[in-house]
């Protein structure tokens, strides 16, 4: 028997060892080359993702919220002419804080507030200047109504790393207000793979009880953590806070879910770490405007009903490529930017387009 056999990538003939039976399934990992070919995205990227009929129109009712990288979601839409509900006008925390729940227990708790009344037993949220947020029944009625509202839920995952009470055992959005630390019952820890898991499939629960017929999509942020909690490295905590969100999710679709054709999950954080070589901005965490964009016209393309087709969407990848192959040339003002991130420590180049260099010093200003 031969230790070696052939297959086809890419439209060429390839040999690998066959000591090992590969399964019915073998998907080889992109090279090079295949980045450069047609349909890369489709085959590459979104491969066995895709829902069989995109379910958003611009007239289905969107809320997109969790972790900081949904505002870029949600403005994408908004800009496109999508029925973005958080945005407009509702007077609820999802509205006011879509972009700040930024990990899988302050999802849930949203849900489990407006739809089964479960008010937290202490104070848990906190808007960004470390402001209380308190259960106003105003507030969860509103909730409550843009929840039944909605026909498609874009809930994205930001990180693994929680404060919690430790006598109630409850979790906070992010961190907690200095001015309220208790160090004998305010804890940090790293949530488990199975904890996430377990959020995921409650958020979905009650999402199937309420709304039924309502998709559900989960994406994972590309964005770091600013720092850690933990005595370690923020580069080594990082790569584990977004494995344990990334094999929750996936254990997830793994069990219910993946039977649910109205469950979802979309590559964010795969299209914007894995497909090119200089993603983020000067600060390492916000992602160039270029990558942005072509991660959102890869969900528009094939979960809303637009008008990209395959040789536009091939079209705007290659335009990211060449983009994101002059930063690591040129630098991080070699291309367009919508802000400047602060404390970056960047510096435009003689040369460099000087409306460039202005608007990133009127940012840090």
């Amino acid at each position: 028997m031969s230790d070696f056999i052939k297959y086809e990538q890419d439209g060429q003939v390839k040999k690998t060892t066959y000591t090992f039976f590969r399964g019915d399934t073998a998907n080889f990992h992109p090279t090079d080359e295949s980045l450069t070919r047609s349909g890369f995205l489709r085959d590459y990227v979104v491969n066995g993702l895709l829902p069989d009929v995109p379910p958003i129109s611009k007239e289905t009712p969107i809320v997109p919220f969790g972790s900081c990288f949904a505002s870029n979601i949600q403005q994408y839409l908004v800009d496109r002419g999508y029925n973005v509900l958080t945005k407009t006008g509702r007077k609820n925390y999802i509205s006011w804080m879509g972009d700040g729940m930024v990990n899988t227990f302050a999802i849930l708790q949203q849900f489990e507030w407006a739809w089964e009344g479960k008010v937290p037993q202490v104070d848990l949220w906190h808007g960004y200047k470390a402001e209380v947020f308190g259960y106003d029944e105003a507030v969860r009625q509103s909730t409550v109504d843009m929840l039944n509202e909605c026909d498609v839920f874009i809930i994205t995952l930001g990180l693994s790393e929680v404060w919690f009470d430790e006598p109630t055992q409850s979790v906070f959005w992010r961190a907690v207000p200095k001015e309220n630390f208790d160090p004998a019952r305010h804890k940090f820890r790293v949530s488990s793979v199975a904890e996430n898991s377990s959020n995921l499939e409650r958020i979905r629960l009650l999402i199937r009880k309420y709304r039924p017929d309502a998709r559900l999509i989960f994406t994972l942020s590309p964005v770091p953590l600013t720092a850690t909690f933990r005595d370690m490295s923020c580069i080594s905590a990082n790569a584990v806070s977004k494995s344990v969100l990334r094999a929750a999710i996936d254990e997830f679709m793994q069990g219910p879910a993946g039977t649910d054709t109205y469950t979802h999950y979309f590559p964010s954080y795969e299209v914007v770490t894995g497909l090119f070589m200089s993603p983020f901005m000067e600060d390492r965490k916000h992602p160039h405007a270029h990558v942005i964009d072509i991660n959102m016209r890869i969900f528009e393309k094939y979960f809303c009903n637009s008008s990209i087709s395959d040789d536009d969407l091939d079209a705007s990848f290659a335009q990211a490529q060449l983009l994101d192959y002059q930063v690591a040339c040129d630098g991080h003002f070699a291309v367009p930017r919508t802000f400047s991130p602060r404390g970056g420590g960047a510096v435009a180049r003689p040369g460099q387009d000087d409306d460039t260099k202005r608007t990133h010093r009127s940012s840090k200003s």
